[in-house]
């Protein structure tokens, strides 16, 4: 398999927002920053990447426009990786698999923390009457770099058609368990190192589960992942996972499942590496709906 080394200048661009991509990269030397609005006005850097790094790689997994410009921030190098070489990629750098998963958590993660915050300052800005009541929000927006424009909420919510096509055909492994209603699998707060698929049934996810402000997250049907945070970071649980349909079958992939089962069902890595760039996607939509509510909201006051 060939990869293409390739070095950029200071300033060069990388990859631009909003083209098509079939490659995605990691950074061998140097570093790059990454831009919402590149070139323009309002212009914001919201990240700086370092070397190891992977970027573009949301593309590639699902076929979507580039969601940021990446620069070179001085000299550097990276390696590009064409989408039809994935598989040979991964099949010769097994060890990449977590790598590139992880990633995909850690900004799925981060944006989790700030969609949070937004929801917060929202619920917190209605029950305030006072005309500075959005003030802590805007300061918020302004320590992230978060600029306000329409432009910035012209998001669609991911569409699930792409994640049910990935699940198609992708069958379970041995390792598989069954369970009746009710099923408590894992708890917020417990540590945990498996992600789980549901085959069969249906998974709720919630936060305080059983208490009186216990808040229902979402429900996970097939052919769905969840649990894979507990994977991808070194943090406990942050919910409960729950059995709400009597016979839900389910598979448990540890982390050093990863690598046989790609070599063995590559497809599978797959249906999970979609899972994840969708709730990305997901959670980037509701956190700039969460932000358009209070913008909107401060103009009219």
């Amino acid at each position: 398999m060939s990869t293409i080394d390739k070095t950029f200048s200071n300033g060069e661009v990388i990859i631009r927002e909003g083209d098509s991509g079939n490659t995605f990269f990691q950074l061998i030397e140097g570093s790059a920053a990454v831009y919402k609005d590149y070139g323009e006005e309002d212009q914001v850097k919201i990240a700086v990447l370092e070397q190891g790094q992977y970027f573009g790689e949301m593309a590639v997994i699902e076929n979507y426009p580039r969601s940021s410009t990446v620069v070179a921030d001085g000299d550097c190098k990276v390696t590009e990786i064409a989408a039809e070489q994935l598989k040979d990629y991964l099949s010769e750098n097994p060890d990449k698999i977590i790598s590139i998963m992880k990633v995909l958590g850690n900004r799925i993660k981060s944006m989790t923390d700030e969609c949070n915050q937004a929801k917060k300052a929202l619920d917190d800005a209605r029950k305030e009457t006072s005309s500075n009541k959005y003030d802590g929000f805007f300061n918020m927006m302004r320590k992230q770099s978060i600029y306000f424009s329409n432009k910035n909420f012209q998001m669609e919510r991911p569409s699930a058609e792409a994640l049910r096509e990935a699940g198609k055909g992708v069958e379970s492994s041995d390792k598989t368990e069954t369970y009746p209603y009710g099923t408590i699998i894992f708890k917020q707060g417990e540590d945990g190192r498996s992600l789980y698929i549901v085959h069969e049934g249906s998974i709720g996810l919630f936060t305080n589960y059983g208490e009186a402000n216990e808040l229902k997250l979402t429900d996970v049907e097939p052919v769905a992942c969840f649990g894979e945070m507990g994977m991808l970071s070194d943090e406990p649980r942050t919910a409960t996972a729950v059995v709400q349909t009597s016979g839900t079958r389910v598979e448990i992939i540890d982390e050093e499942d990863l690598e046989g089962l790609f070599k063995s069902n590559p497809e599978k890595i797959d249906m999970i590496l979609k899972n994840l760039s969708y709730r990305l996607r997901s959670i980037t939509y509701d956190y700039y709906k969460a932000c358009q509510e209070i913008y909107e909201a401060s103009k009219d006051d």
